[in-house]
């Protein structure tokens, strides 16, 4: 197994930094990208949501193969995942310019293909890049405070990277975005090499070669009972992630400048809350901590339903609320994640493997909540841009009530798989 090292805060930070430009391109994929194009080139609903479940699909068939090379090349040497991560980097944002910058074509057919096309080498180098760097904090090891901190570090640094993204496609423009975007992640890829080397982990003989078996993390229970509620919870967050523009739009009738405000409310609040959501699952452990920030989730998510014309202040205060509730999310899964890696004795040899299927139940829930909610409400009457009551009225249940159900579903899973006390699961409860 790999020997256990203690890192520092400055050190955690100089991993963490590569999250915030890999937001960039995770915030405009699920948010900014379908409403860009669907009401910059008139492109259908139905069709954006069809190409991008397809391309979701195809990154999550990849995404166990990406777990399995991450492995090999960390039992390779440094340089060699390095020179992979520089690869995905250089894919990542000729693919990101191409989305933003297309040709003109004639027809909005032409547009689903370009989409499809560039969308698709986006979530592969996105996901590779983003597999790389995760499964780095995995083979550090420690206990659930290091992991629970590392984790922490790095989901700050996205979320400040998804209030950066959020505002300066409106403030400065998409070609501005795509230059900070490669300049940043070339600067997030020399800090985090400079911690890696320094943090070099060492191997056992025993562990030094990767494990092959690619279905390997689906045999172990602890893992299919968290990647459950993993599951659950993240179609819960993905639904509104995808419709959130065009609710503050058509629903709030806000003005274009207010949409990186509420946005940015959002993130923010959930950066902030990281220190209390760590002191929290210090006193109670991951998964609890984990229940109260979906309690939270449900009670200030629940009145947007309620919502129209008007209420921007409401709907900011539901921002900042379901805002602060977003930090559990990103603190206790990852993190328990880790743990489970390690109590099966897999670190050192399969962090990728874990990570690959991982994200690959990430990108399902994306793709639901892209491929299933837009040709739905297209189908209920919802157009962009329309206010008709049939539409506003699709919207808001699509928006408020369906995330607020699955997050209920979560929230049982969670109590049943690990926080009751007959949840076979003791380890991972007491850290």
């Amino acid at each position: 197994m790999s020997a256990l090292r203690a890192i520092t805060h400055p050190q955690s930070m100089g991993y963490g930094l590569l999250a915030l430009p890999l937001a960039f391109v995770a915030l405009p994929m699920y948010v900014n990208l379908p409403h860009f194009y669907a009401t910059q080139f008139a492109v259908p609903l139905t069709s954006l949501g069809a190409v991008l479940l397809f391309s979701r699909l195809i990154d999550a068939v990849v995404d166990p193969l990406l777990g399995r090379l991450s492995d090999a090349l960390y039992t390779r040497s440094s340089f060699s995942v390095l020179g992979m991560a520089l690869a995905y980097a250089l894919g990542l944002v000729l693919a990101f310019a191409a989305l933003f910058f297309p040709p003109a074509f004639s027809d909005p057919f032409s547009y689903v293909i370009w989409v499809g096309v560039w969308i698709t080498l986006c979530h592969l180098t996105y996901s590779g890049l983003s597999i790389l760097h995760q499964a780095w904090a995995s083979r550090l090891g420690g206990g659930t405070s290091q992991q629970s901190r590392v984790v922490a570090w790095r989901e700050g640094a996205g979320l400040l990277g998804v209030v950066i993204a959020s505002a300066m496609p409106v403030m400065a423009g998409w070609l501005s975005t795509t230059v900070f975007l490669g300049l940043m992640l070339m600067l997030g890829l020399i800090v985090w090499f400079r911690v890696l080397r320094h943090m070099a982990i060492e191997n056992d003989s025993h562990t030094r070669n990767a494990d092959k078996d690619s279905y390997l993390p689906l045999k172990q229970i602890s893992f299919r009972k968290l990647l459950c509620v993993f599951l659950l919870n993240g179609i819960a967050s993905a639904v509104p992630a995808g419709l959130v523009m065009f609710f503050i739009e058509d629903q709030i009738q806000a003005s274009a400048a207010m949409s990186p405000l509420f946005l940015g409310v959002y993130f923010l609040s959930g950066a902030l809350s990281l220190p209390l959501w760590l002191r929290l699952v210090r006193a109670q452990g991951l998964a609890k901590a984990w229940f109260v920030g979906m309690i939270l989730a449900i009670l200030s998510f629940g009145s947007v339903g309620f919502l129209g014309p008007g209420d921007e202040l409401a709907f900011l205060a539901v921002c900042l609320a379901s805002g602060i509730a977003l930090g559990a999310d990103l603190v206790a899964p990852a993190a328990l994640l880790n743990r489970v890696i390690d109590k099966l004795g897999h670190r050192g040899r399969a962090e990728g493997l874990y990570l690959g299927w991982w994200n690959l139940a990430s990108k399902l829930n994306l793709a639901l909540a892209a491929g299933l909610c837009l040709p739905l409400l297209s189908y209920w009457g919802y157009t962009p841009g329309t206010q008709t009551e049939q539409g506003l009225r699709a919207l808001s249940l699509a928006y408020g009530v369906l995330p607020c159900a699955l997050k209920l579903l979560a929230l049982a899973v969670l109590f049943v798989f690990w926080i009751q006390p007959s949840a076979r699961q003791p380890a991972l409860r007491s850290d």
